[in-house]
Formats: C-alpha cells, sequence, structure tokens
C-alpha cells in the first residue's frame, strides 16, 4: 500500500513539473501559414513591421477607416494568427474603425516566440507604432482584446492612457481559469503564465466594455462578469450567444450594436442612453 502511495505521489510530482516546464505548449498555439489577406474581403490594408528589442520582427495589418474615426488596436487570442481573424476585421471596418492588428512573437509572420512577457512588449511596440508613427492621440486609440488578448489589453490599458477598452471572452487571469481544466493541482502555484486581469482592471482609468456569451465552453461567463465588477466606472457589460470563439458571428447584429453604442458614447462623451429593446443582447450600464 505504501509503495502504491509512494508511486502516485511520485506521478504526481511528474505532472505538476510537465505542467510548470512545459506551460508554454498548453497556453500558445501559434500557426505561421497565412490563410488570407484582407484583401479577400475586399478590405484595403497595408503592411506593418515593428522591430523588437530583440532583434525580432512583429508583423501586422493596418486597415484604414473612416475620416477622422477612431483606431483599434485588436489583440487576438492563443491560437492561429491574424489571418483566421477576417470576420472581425470586416465588422470593425463596418463601424468605421482604422485598425491596427498585430501578431505576437511567434505567431504568424512575426518571429521570435511566444511568451507572457513577449506579448506585452509587442503590444506596446503596437502602440507606440500608433501614437510616434502615426500620429494617433491616444485618447483616439480604443484597445480591444479577445480571450488571451484580454489579458495583454488589460496590461496595455494599465500602463497607458487609451480612449476605451474593449475584453471580449476574456478571464480574470490563467490560474484562476486554469483550476476549472486542472483541478487536483495547485495551479495557483504552478501557473508562470498569468495575464492577471483581476489586479490590473482596477488601475484603467478609461471607460470599459466587457463582452462575454453566457455560452462560453471555454471561459465561463462567471469571468467575465467578475471583470465588470472590477472594472471602474464608467463600464458596460454586453451579453453575448455562441461559442466561445463564434460568440460574435453568432450574436450577429446585437454584438455589432453593443459595440456601436459603446464607440458613439466615447464619441459624444455621453452618458450611455436607456437600453435599446432592439438590441438582443443584455447590456448593462454605468456611467459613461
Amino acid at each position: 500500500m505504501l509503495k502504491l502511495l509512494l508511486m502516485g505521489a511520485a506521478i504526481y510530482a511528474m505532472l505538476c513539473l510537465a505542467i510548470f516546464l512545459f506551460q508554454p505548449r498548453l497556453v500558445y498555439f501559434p500557426m505561421k501559414a497565412m490563410a488570407a489577406t484582407p484583401a479577400a474581403i475586399g478590405l484595403r490594408y497595408e503592411d506593418v513591421i515593428l522591430e523588437t528589442a530583440a532583434g525580432t520582427t512583429v508583423h501586422g495589418w493596418y486597415l484604414p477607416g473612416r475620416e477622422n474615426a477612431r483606431t483599434l488596436l485588436f489583440l487576438h487570442g492563443n491560437a492561429g494568427n491574424i489571418s483566421h481573424r477576417l470576420d472581425s476585421l470586416h465588422l470593425f471596418h463596418q463601424l468605421g474603425l482604422n485598425v491596427l492588428i498585430i501578431d505576437y512573437s511567434g505567431f504568424g509572420r512575426s518571429g521570435g516566440k511566444p511568451g507572457e512577457q513577449q506579448t506585452y512588449e509587442d503590444a506596446r511596440l503596437a502602440w507606440r507604432y500608433l501614437t510616434d508613427t502615426r500620429g494617433v492621440a491616444p485618447a483616439r486609440i480604443v484597445i480591444f482584446g479577445r480571450s488571451l488578448g484580454g489579458g495583454v489589453a488589460t496590461w496595455l490599458a494599465s500602463r497607458e492612457t487609451p480612449g476605451g477598452l474593449i475584453l471580449e471572452s476574456s478571464f480574470t487571469s490563467v490560474p484562476a481559469l486554469a483550476r476549472k481544466y486542472y483541478p487536483i493541482f495547485p495551479m495557483r502555484w504552478l501557473a508562470r503564465i498569468r495575464y492577471d486581469n483581476a489586479s490590473r482592471l482596477p488601475q484603467v482609468r478609461c471607460p470599459v466594455l466587457i463582452a462575454h456569451s453566457r455560452d462560453d465552453e471555454i471561459v465561463p461567463i462567471e469571468h467575465g462578469r467578475a471583470l465588470f465588477a472590477l472594472a471602474r466606472d464608467p463600464k458596460r457589460f454586453l451579453e453575448m450567444r455562441g461559442g466561445h470563439n463564434g460568440g460574435f458571428l453568432v450574436s450577429g447584429e446585437s454584438y455589432r450594436a453593443g459595440l456601436a453604442r459603446f464607440i458613439a458614447d466615447l464619441d459624444s462623451g455621453s452618458a450611455p442612453a436607456a437600453r435599446d429593446p432592439a438590441v438582443q443582447a443584455s447590456l448593462t450600464r454605468s456611467p459613461m
């Protein structure tokens, strides 16, 4: 019996070590091959190449919107690359926004390897490209982070002064989410990759929109509700429908209308209007 217990303890310890050592492989799933470009859906774009401090490059696309429109900095999730976000780029184009979307190091045409600190540095490079190279005023930039990109977006928004922050399908932290998938392991101590939105979001001083689906099978909506509770006023909550990766498509017009209203309120500086019955997504508001 003692031998079995010792064997079980040894296996458990080895699994803990594997989780600790090979964590990046459990978190990041980059793809190098580009499936398409915005030209495939009729959108104009420019390739953007940024150089990191390590001498590698970060690749992105800049898509111009309407004249005098706000600029959205799009920080995607943990898998694929920017070529798998064309549906979102089309939607943001419909909203008239300028968009800069980047691939983190190790994704798509970007060099290097992914890592938590590296994603932060990549995002700051993109921010400086917008403010320094393109001359965009920080207050005219909206940072958008989807899923893992929400962790990158919150980090950046807590250190810069954007006009707004949108977090879609994101989590309170990696250790908190990991407890759902690895309940028998002490993820609080094993997680080297943290993306701690819960501690950083209260430091963000711009208007915040939290968008999350009640049907999200990967990041439960409780994470989105917790983020909304942690965010400072002014803030909104947009409840979506559909799964983690396709909720924005399933929600359709209600999702688009929720984003459009948030952007319109930023432009007007006004408090959110009473709920529009035509919008099917659930919107919870605090003074904008």
